[in-house]
């Protein structure tokens, strides 16, 4: 056996073969779960079941074959978490169209999902096809980050934005609405990690010491700072506590990481706390968050709009699920309102019990160990913030959405990723898929060895492995 074959046994391999094979088990659930819908609620197979289940393995075999072909060494998990997890979101918001057509209330918002996927699909193409080294996407730092604040800025222009459910963080373009904060975090990702990069020993030294924790240097907490002043006016101007949540959050993880400075953790999380007391006692949207966070059924039937209705009926419904649910067409899901979107988590755990909600939340947390495995064996700094980044904003994003359905937390209005109606976010996250699977490919990827001049006349090439 020659030194290149033997070599090869210590590199990542392709791996797309397994992909393949995990994308056949993904599309049956997504497939599957449309059908059951069918059965559940009108006794039938959908008849447009062919129809759909062949535009759906499509896109997914699409996606695919751009991987195999343009990214060959990515991560062959993350796709197929993903299709699950959109094929699931597309039958439940399915379940919850016939839901109210039966009563009176048609909408089509399964086939607009669909359309939203296919453009989510065509960018995650787009984007593994155009951008071949995600090292690239550093020298545009300031200018994402820029961009980041003008798209958080666009809903509070008069004319442009447009207040939905007590939140103004949408714009409307012609007859389409959009949520310029979907495309915002993948933006601030990218800019905290450019950022972070070449500052980071700077923010890494220690300032004064209390007690056991090195606190930083008063001239090195400009950036922080800013994220939470930034924050403050997502939470005061456009009362959305989950984005505010999010960007703070998301900068603070990213921060630590970068520097390794628990000080910072200390001190960010002492900057929320003072921000969110502030909220609370200035802001009578905030107070009532909390208060229906607190104290659900003093609100229940309230006079002026039963303001805890929503997340009443979610918790009777999860409740009513139990274990293993009443299966679609055994509950009334439709009884939450926006259960298709804030709250399809409670439409889930009523029709599939605890043992859906968990079976989703592992997925979600797959996606997570994915992005920080890449993290992990990424060669250089950049990408490994960008990695980092991105699955922390998943994280982020299901905790305080699952929490705020599940009352663990204030209800903060966040979509839950792939599975939740909208548009913004679906597309969104799609590219956020997509630069995850440029950086494991790349850090995936077999290095030669420089140490073996080139030789034009070999047909071999030698090979290392970097430690996973």
């Amino acid at each position: 056996m020659s030194q290149s074959a033997s070599l090869m046994g210590f590199v990542h391999r392709r791996r797309r073969g397994a992909e393949l094979l995990l994308l056949v088990l993904a599309l049956a659930v997504g497939i599957g779960a449309y059908a059951a819908v069918g059965l559940g609620v009108e006794g039938v197979v959908p008849t447009d079941l062919v129809g759909y289940g062949g535009w759906l393995t499509a896109l997914i075999l699409a996606a695919h074959v751009t991987m195999r072909l343009t990214a060959p060494y990515a991560d062959p998990v993350l796709l197929p978490v993903v299709a699950a997890i959109n094929g699931l979101g597309l039958a439940v918001i399915h379940r919850l169209d016939l839901a109210k057509e039966a009563a009176g209330r048609p909408h089509d918002f399964a086939q607009q999902q669909l359309t939203w996927m296919t453009l989510g699909v065509v960018l995650f193409i787009a984007a593994l096809v155009v951008l071949r080294d995600h090292r690239v996407l550093q020298r545009f730092t300031y200018t994402f980050g820029l961009a980041a604040i003008v798209l958080l800025l666009l809903p509070l222009v008069p004319g442009l934005g447009t207040e939905k459910n007590g939140a103004r963080i949408w714009i409307l373009v012609g007859p389409f609405s959009f949520q310029p904060g979907e495309v915002a975090k993948v933006l601030l990702v990218v800019a905290f990690a450019g950022y972070l990069v070449p500052h980071r020993d700077a923010l890494a030294l220690a300032g004064r010491r209390l007690l056991f924790l090195d606190l930083p240097r008063g001239r090195d907490l400009g950036p922080i700072l800013a994220m939470w002043l930034v924050s403050l006016g997502v939470l005061v101007f456009q009362r959305d506590l989950g984005s505010s949540l999010l960007f703070f959050g998301l900068f603070l993880v990213m921060l630590y990481v970068a520097t390794e400075r628990p000080g910072w953790l200390v001190l960010g999380t002492g900057l929320f706390a003072l921000g969110a007391f502030a909220g609370y006692t200035a802001f009578a949207h905030v107070q009532t968050r909390v208060d229906v966070w607190l104290r659900p059924m003093d609100f229940y039937s309230d006079a002026d709009g039963a303001k805890s209705f929503q997340i009443v009926e979610a918790l009777f419904g999860m409740g009513w699920g139990g274990l293993i649910g009443r299966g679609f067409g055994g509950g009334s899901p439709d009884r939450v309102p926006f259960a298709e979107s804030d709250f399809i988590v409670a439409a889930i755990g009523e029709e599939l019990g605890l043992t859906g909600v968990i079976a989703v939340i592992l997925l979600y947390g797959l996606i997570v160990e994915r992005a920080l495995r890449t993290a992990l064996i990424c060669r250089d700094g950049f990408g490994k913030l960008v990695a980092l980044g991105l699955g922390s904003v998943f994280a982020l994003q299901v905790f305080v959405v699952i929490g705020g359905v599940t009352k663990l937390i204030p209800l903060t209005g966040l979509t839950t990723p792939f599975l939740s109606y909208g548009g913004s976010s679906l597309v969104a996250n799609w590219v956020i898929i997509a630069l995850l699977s440029r950086i494991s490919d790349q850090a995936r990827r077999p290095v030669p060895d420089l140490s073996v001049p080139d030789d034009s006349d070999s047909d071999t090439t030698q090979v290392v492995k970097l430690p996973s």
